[in-house]
């Protein structure tokens, strides 16, 4: 991504609607669906500026990946993680079968080639240790919020399946979420088109509308963990290898 969406994200990814109740879903779902050991060591791939990381510290012992120079700088100088540059498959030095959980949010739809990066990750989960991913959802939604974040695509429930099986795991919980905001957003990107709007759609939103979309979004925690979503613009995904 551009420094200016980085250094954005940096500015607003602790307190905006998405980035918070997205991190409470995740919560969840880690909690519910994957209950690593105490004291997991976790690996977090593409972490941006860092704004997971307390999160998932709250699960164990985390690293982390970030290929981007400055928003690795970032990440380091907000949560003091070890954090190493480069890029998968190759460009990057993991040790094989460590890794209780394997984490990538909103991350996989970056890489050009995603099925040879979940291939590389592959072996450096530990016998039990399981892989979960995040990524925009329903291509037909495609804007020029994608466009300003460098996605290369969004996915389908199929698309998501059929990679990560390729990949050799087994899916063992796969669900749509922000569902609830769904046809607001479904709206807000229809006007972006009619518009010819650029750049990204993560404007900070006044306090009071920040709350009560954050609130909204952060109620499908409960059965994001339980159940399968059948739309919504995000897709969530738990895996171990097959």
């Amino acid at each position: 991504m551009d420094r200016a969406v980085y250094e954005r994200m940096a500015e607003i990814d602790g307190d905006h609607w998405w980035f918070s109740a997205r991190r409470k879903i995740i919560g969840s779902l880690i909690r519910k669906q994957i209950n690593p050991p105490a004291n997991a060591r976790i690996l977090e791939v593409g972490c941006g500026t860092g704004s997971n990381i307390e999160l998932l510290r709250q699960f164990g012992v985390v690293e982390a990946i970030e290929p981007d120079d400055g928003a690795r700088a970032l990440a380091i100088a907000r949560t003091g993680a070890p954090i190493q540059g480069g890029l998968l498959p190759d460009g990057v030095k993991l040790e094989d079968g460590v890794y209780d959980m394997i984490v990538l949010l909103d991350v996989l739809e970056h890489i050009p080639d995603d099925l040879t990066a979940l291939q590389a990750l592959r072996p450096k989960l530990k016998a039990g240790g399981k892989l979960l991913l995040t990524v925009p959802a329903m291509p037909w939604l495609w804007s020029a919020h994608d466009v300003a974040h460098h996605h290369q695509r969004r996915y389908t429930a199929k698309t998501l399946d059929t990679v990560v099986m390729a990949a050799g795991f087994r899916v063992r919980h796969r669900s749509f979420f922000n569902t609830i905001l769904f046809p607001l957003i479904v709206a807000a990107r229809g006007v972006g088109r009619v518009t010819g709007r650029e750049g990204g759609d993560d404007a900070m939103p006044p306090r009071a509308i920040n709350a009560v979309l954050e609130g909204l979004f952060a109620m499908e925690r409960q059965w994001v963990s339980r159940f399968s979503f059948p739309f919504g613009v995000s897709l969530g995904l738990v895996a171990e290898p097959a």
